[in-house]
């Protein structure tokens, strides 16, 4: 599964904000845009929110960019709470 992921990093916590008008997903992290710590704090919480291993979570496109495309590996469908949050 391949997911628009829009991370906003330096927000007061983690959290997946859920999807725009535009069917891009929201998730706010705390880390800061350096060294790689923001897309770090991007896989862990993936990991943790959907119950995968971290290795199944793949930043295909945008590793410098705050629009990205995700790999998800072993995952169908993204679970419904992510559905129900908007801006």
């Amino acid at each position: 599964m391949i997911v628009n992921i829009h991370l906003a990093p330096n927000a007061k916590k983690n959290e997946i904000a859920g999807f725009d008008s535009q069917g891009i997903l929201k998730i706010k992290v705390t880390a800061r845009p350096v060294e790689g710590k923001a897309n770090e704090a991007l896989i862990e919480l993936l990991s943790k929110s959907l119950r995968l291993p971290k290795s199944g979570i793949n930043i295909k496109q945008g590793l410098t960019s705050k629009n990205k495309l995700v790999e998800i590996t072993g995952l169908l469908k993204l679970p419904e709470e992510y559905y129900g949050k908007t801006d």
